[in-house]
């Protein structure tokens, strides 16, 4: 039986600041981080998707956490394939055309920023989430086998955001190929529905909750991922994620619905859920 890990995607956003979830005398990055670890086990960092954070940085990330506390990180966009802003870059690197070499040194940067991590045993996995204009083929297939060839010393954990990598005529194929790759495969749930998604690693099963608005896909990233999820809802994961922990040394469960602190009130009453029927879920 897995070990349960349940915790939000970021711990810094704006709403949630807002949203008073975090105690006064709590606004301080250090006291944020500090207080967050008291509430869950887990958190995705999202915003080294948005620019290469500095070794200094996640070195801090490790010293302000406890042992057994995790960290699921984001890839970088450019080495996801989405769009990405010339500001993202590091200064040295704004101006340089973008090609394999700018690729290759914008790895080697980014593996340098997730060494604390790494040595600190605070690395839970890296997300690698491709955008929905990455349609299953060979050439897609190419792409994300050179990026787990360039991680190979790192977790990788991979969501598609296009659905034809599991649709029925092509799920066998994708299960594959993830578990050629050493790769696991990330579940998610949506308005659309939660698509059948295998354990592809034994070490790491993960999923990750985005909301169920119905601007998903269509709004603002805020319309996208608004929605406050009902006990009902939650409820109705518990046969699943049984199902995924009987067959994953550890399984991560992430809540992406940020609006205010709706993604770790979603994450408490899960928590409450499993406790209730026994299962080993962790939360602080």
């Amino acid at each position: 039986m897995a070990k349960i890990l349940i915790g939000t995607c970021g711990w810094t956003d704006p709403d949630l600041l807002r949203s008073g979830w975090y105690p006064p005398g709590h606004r301080d990055t250090e006291k944020r981080l500090r207080h967050y670890t008291t509430r869950f086990p887990l958190v995705e960092a999202d915003s080294p998707y948005y620019a290469l954070p500095s070794p200094r940085t996640t070195a801090l990330w490790a010293e302000r956490t406890p042992p057994g506390f995790r960290f699921d990180v984001k890839a970088f966009s450019l080495l996801t394939g989405h769009p990405t802003r010339p500001a993202a870059l590091p200064p040295d690197l704004r101006g340089h055309p973008r090609d394999e070499d700018l690729r290759t040194e914008v790895w080697t940067r980014y593996a340098e920023a997730l060494a604390p991590l790494h040595r600190s045993a605070r690395l839970g996995t890296v997300l690698f989430q491709y955008p929905p204009s990455l349609t299953p083929g060979p050439k897609a297939e190419a792409f994300i086998r050179t990026a787990r060839e360039r991680a190979h010393d790192w977790p990788f954990a991979v969501e598609f955001r296009n659905p034809a990598w599991w649709h029925p005529d092509r799920a066998d194929r994708t299960t594959a190929f993830l578990e050629d790759l050493h790769a696991t495969a990330v579940a998610t749930d949506t308005v659309e529905g939660a698509p059948p998604v295998p354990v592809t690693t034994p070490h790491l099963a993960v999923v990750r909750f985005h909301g169920r608005s119905p601007q998903w896909g269509t709004g603002t990233k805020e319309e996208r991922f608004r929605h406050t999820y009902t006990e009902e809802e939650l409820a109705g994961w518990l046969p699943r994620i049984r199902a995924l922990s009987a067959r994953a040394e550890a399984l991560h469960l992430l809540f992406n619905n940020c609006c205010a602190d709706a993604a770790a009130r979603a994450a408490e009453t899960l928590a409450g859920l499993l406790a209730g029927r026994g299962e080993q879920a962790r939360t602080r």
